[in-house]
């Protein structure tokens, strides 16, 4: 029985049958077909043993064997199929895997994902807490030394044009003093040459009407 089953699979490449039957099918075909990869007189004689049938050896060996080259292993698939309506037994599908278009295309199209572990909702706000109470003294230290340096250039910035007012002031100031304390001196000169002038003058007109006389 399981050689006519293992038949109908490699040639209709699915059969419908029961459950326990496709389990033990599985079992009593997949080591054939791993024996199909090498394709040898002795690989094949080996087979046609358990088959009994030329024209399933060759096909397993011509079309199934290239087909299933790439797999290592795992080359059925067994599918539930409810209840039979007679005995209430229970169904199944035991296909080759490598024949069904449909879940061939989407194992194709499905790339490997990488599975990422991601921590604990309390690890990370420890974490964060930690790195917010390390930076707050970092950027409080760094604001002072803004603040200092600010000052600073402040400083530079303004005492050296307090110093230059102060010495330009100073001379003007001198200055203005010493003209206002001297135009008094000239004025007072001035004022003896005039009155000089006159007692210089009346001798000399004495003398001239003396001499008349």
């Amino acid at each position: 029985m399981l050689a006519n089953m293992a038949s109908s699979l490699i040639l209709h490449k699915r059969i419908t049958t029961t459950l326990a039957k496709a389990k033990a099918l599985r079992v009593y075909v997949e080591p054939i077909i791993t024996k199909s990869k090498d394709d040898s007189t002795h690989s094949r004689r080996t087979v046609f043993s358990y088959l009994q049938n030329k024209e399933v050896v060759s096909m397993l060996f011509r079309d199934i064997a290239a087909k299933v080259a790439d797999r290592p292993g795992g080359y059925t698939r067994i599918l539930k199929m409810g209840n039979r309506l007679g005995d209430n037994a229970s169904m199944a599908l035991i296909e080759l895997v490598d024949y069904n278009e449909i879940y061939t295309l989407g194992e194709a199209s499905t790339e490997k994902k990488t599975t990422r572990r991601r921590g604990s909702k309390g690890k990370k706000a420890a974490e964060a807490s930690a790195t917010e109470i390390k930076a707050a003294p970092i950027a409080e230290k760094e604001e002072v030394k803004d603040v200092k340096a600010e000052n600073e250039v402040i400083a530079e910035v303004e005492t050296p044009e307090a110093l230059v007012a102060e010495t330009v002031e100073a001379p003007v100031a001198e200055v203005e003093t010493v003209a206002v304390e001297e135009a008094p001196v000239s004025e007072a000169v001035t004022t003896t040459e005039t009155e000089a002038a006159p007692s210089d003058e009346a001798p000399a007109a004495d003398d001239t009407e003396e001499k008349k006389a």
